[in-house]
């Protein structure tokens, strides 16, 4: 069973690098113990159901959540890069010698991606196929420094899916990408992950078009922040959707780090900035010194789709943690709003108990994690008996990878040795 440790409030002093790492392990075997299971009992593939506690015919049944699965691959990803050996750790699988590597499941789970889709990783929405897009992209470097690489099928991947987005990214509104086949609503959601990939694979031409065009529809300047997106009526006429999401600007960040230059590094500045002001909860937590400083715990989004916002938003936050071309107060709010909202989940956590329904998935003792931290613990947002979705928890070990990301970037720092 987990114990509380001295370190596992808002109020204490942030874990050292190892203590983070650990924390992401715990997590990761959690979420795979719990979701993971092959697709219709087929070899090498794997997937994650969307809901436990349930049975594999059952889980058939259920809606389809292409984009999830994406995010899955992500933190597979993350476990996997941490597996080579981060700030001190040797090289470690996660689940231990006898168990896949994360990325052993990663290869798997896009695998069983593509069978569960139809044999295509071609969907519906443009978003769902950027977040695959930047996950198998971040599994191909993986698997480059792995020494294990599968270019074939990562190629065909990225010119299946570039063809989507060429196709989606077009004048309509001046630019922008549309969100799905219905092609009626351009938006932050779609346009900027997008921009991410154009920008990773080396078409910064795209990527800057799409950047420019978030600025000057989508960016709310008296906020900072990015407005939602645009949609267009079967009468031609257009109406802007001002709701500010978290996860949206999180992929916009990363397209600024990513092309970087002055003036992309001063907006990411004032993206940070912005989001500690708007996104995060009202409240006090520890500082270093033991003394009230003020709450950097992001606000979290719920359940079904919205449990993934937050988890994302920490991805790239610990981006901009960890680039040393961004100044040191813009970094230190970003890692502290990385390391209060994981330190959040991480103190709201939850054991399963051997005698509940999860135990028969999952593994007694296992966390569980709140959608709702600091505000709600798991026990009361997911008590014994209760349904538990995929996405939450996907939420909670994003944040977790990205605290240790954050933490394992310091301890390097502080050792002299600089950043990779």
């Amino acid at each position: 069973m987990i114990q509380p440790d001295a370190d596992a409030t808002p109020n204490a002093t942030p874990a050292p690098a190892m203590a983070w790492a650990e924390r992401a392990d715990e997590a990761a075997r959690s979420v795979t113990h719990l979701f993971g299971q092959r697709l219709f009992f087929l070899p090498g593939t794997h997937i994650a159901a969307t809901v436990r506690p349930s049975g594999r015919i059952e889980n058939l049944r259920r809606p389809w959540h292409y984009w999830w699965q994406a995010h899955y691959l992500d933190c597979l990803v993350d476990a996997g890069f941490r597996e080579l050996g981060r700030a001190g750790r040797p090289p470690e699988k996660f689940d231990g010698g006898t168990r896949p590597s994360a990325g052993q499941l990663a290869s798997r789970l896009v695998t069983g991606i593509r069978l569960r889709n139809f044999l295509t990783f071609v969907n519906h929405y443009y978003d769902d196929m950027a977040w695959l897009a930047l996950s198998t992209l971040r599994l191909e470097r993986l698997a480059e420094e792995s020494r294990r690489p599968s270019t074939r099928r990562q190629e065909k991947i990225r010119k299946s899916l570039t063809l989507q987005f060429d196709s989606a990214s077009t004048d309509d509104l001046g630019g922008g990408t549309f969100w799905s086949t219905k092609r009626d609503f351009k938006n932050t959601p779609a346009t900027a992950p997008v921009a991410l990939y154009y920008a990773r694979t080396g078409n910064t031409a795209k990527a800057q078009a799409l950047l420019d065009w978030l600025d000057a529809r989508l960016f709310d300047p008296t906020r900072g922040l990015y407005l939602d997106g645009i949609r267009i009526r079967s009468t031609g006429e257009t109406t802007l959707e001002e709701a500010i999401y978290t996860y949206n600007q999180g992929p916009v960040l990363g397209a600024l780090l990513e092309l970087g230059g002055a003036a992309h590094l001063e907006r990411a500045s004032t993206v940070v900035f912005a989001v500690a002001a708007h996104l995060t909860l009202p409240g006090t937590t520890g500082n270093a010194t033991g003394s009230p400083a003020p709450s950097l715990v992001l606000r979290c989004d719920g359940t079904g789709d919205g449990g993934l916002f937050t988890g994302i938003l920490t991805r790239y936050l610990a981006l901009a943690a960890n680039d040393r071309r961004l100044p040191q107060d813009v970094r230190t709010t970003a890692a502290g709003m990385v390391t209060d909202t994981a330190m959040a989940l991480w103190a709201g956590r939850r054991p399963i108990a051997a005698g509940e329904r999860l135990a028969r998935h999952g593994r007694a003792g296992e966390p569980v994690f709140s959608f709702e931290p600091p505000r709600r613990p798991a026990g009361d947002t997911y008590p014994p008996g209760a349904a538990v979705e995929l996405s939450t928890q996907l939420q909670a070990w994003m944040a977790l990878e990205a605290a240790a990301s954050v933490a394992a970037a310091s301890a390097t720092a502080d050792s002299g040795l600089g950043a990779n």
